[in-house]
């Protein structure tokens, strides 16, 4: 960056770090017994929504890269939209095998950005439950492509498109020193009826 760009206020776009993704197998361990959350089993990919051939083919080719897991039941990766507008691409596995999903979260980003989709990347999130109780909470560690950076997402059960607040700030405490939280809480945005959620 130089001079000219700190005098206009500009700066450089965070480079995306995928390998952060990595570090949500041993956030979960934390987020367990801090919090009482276990993983789902499910993740999603979140884009803005492509069409067209050059598409397609990379979506086969997730689909290809993600079935060679002999491991896998179902399908390795299907492609839904939301009522927004928005693109997933969902990973289902057995709830402990977290570093199996994150596995698939990176090859997708990762395919997705070697293909030249890298600038409709939004965000990745995995979904995690409250253990033993009945109260149904449900809480996905969001992360922001762009900023390479997480964040907690805390919908309310039953109350329609409000967040469980207390849980996300208890939530980025717990897990401050296991993933890089996102400092601007502004940036913390609902993914609601977020598949894998």
């Amino acid at each position: 960056m130089g001079l000219l760009d700190i005098l206009l206020g500009r700066t450089k776009p965070v480079v995306p770090d995928l390998d952060q993704l990595f570090a949500l197998p041993s956030a979960a361990v934390t987020l367990e017994v801090a919090a009482g959350f276990t993983p789902t089993g499910q993740g999603a990919v979140c884009f803005a929504t492509v069409e067209g051939a050059a598409f397609e083919q990379t979506h086969r080719e997730v689909q290809a890269l993600l079935d060679a897991d002999a491991d896998r039941t179902g399908p390795p990766v299907e492609l839904t939209r939301d009522g927004y507008g928005y693109s997933w691409l969902v990973s289902h596995r057995a709830p402990d095998e977290l570093s199996l999903l994150v596995n698939d979260l990176h090859a997708v980003n990762t395919s997705m950005e070697v293909n030249g989709f890298g600038p409709q990347l939004l965000c990745s999130l995995a979904g995690f439950e409250e253990r033993g109780t009945d109260r149904g909470r449900k809480l996905a560690l969001v992360y922001l492509y762009k900023r390479g950076t997480f964040y907690p997402f805390a919908p309310l059960p039953g109350q329609g498109q409000r967040r469980d607040n207390a849980l996300e700030l208890q939530v980025r405490a717990a897990l401050a020193n296991d993933l890089r939280v996102e400092a601007d809480l502004s940036r913390w945005f609902p993914v609601w009826g977020a598949p894998g959620l």
